[in-house]
């Protein structure tokens, strides 16, 4: 795995790269906008406090309290961390739904959707594989 923001800057790493870099299945998601399989990410019961990093780069996406139980099979947040993700048009598969991204590396985590809890009333409906977990007080620095 990545470390966060490590040398150069991960939005122009080669494809050979992050091929090297992440895992077959984290390439074909954060690289290739797939989709994991529901309810397979170890994630999903992840409730620890800490923070949620992107597997590619390790820029902080989501702090553990935004995560929330959707039901969806997929770890689910009601707020990113404040310039983390961007957002873009996905009208694949025959709809229109808002791809989240992470900011830094371009890496695609997921889908936003419009019915999440308060008080963002959002769902950043997130692959796990997109993701690692750093439980609080194993930040750089031990914060």
């Amino acid at each position: 795995m990545a470390e966060p923001n490590a040398g150069t800057a991960p939005e122009i790493r080669s494809e050979r790269d992050w091929r090297e870099t992440l895992t077959p299945e984290q390439y074909r998601v954060l690289r290739e906008h797939g989709t994991e399989r529901a309810g397979t990410s170890c994630l999903l019961a992840e409730k620890r406090p800490g923070t949620f990093t992107c597997a590619g780069c390790g820029t902080p996406l989501f702090v553990t309290g935004t995560k929330f139980e959707s039901g969806t099979g997929w770890p689910s947040f009601f707020e990113p961390l404040e310039g983390a993700v961007e957002t873009t048009v996905d009208r694949s598969h025959w709809m229109v739904r808002t791809e989240v991204h992470c900011a830094h590396c371009k890496g695609h985590l997921g889908h936003v959707f419009d019915d999440g809890p308060p008080p963002t009333g959002l769902r950043y409906c997130m692959n796990g594989v997109s993701l690692a977990f750093e439980p609080k007080g194993n930040e750089p620095g031990g914060v």
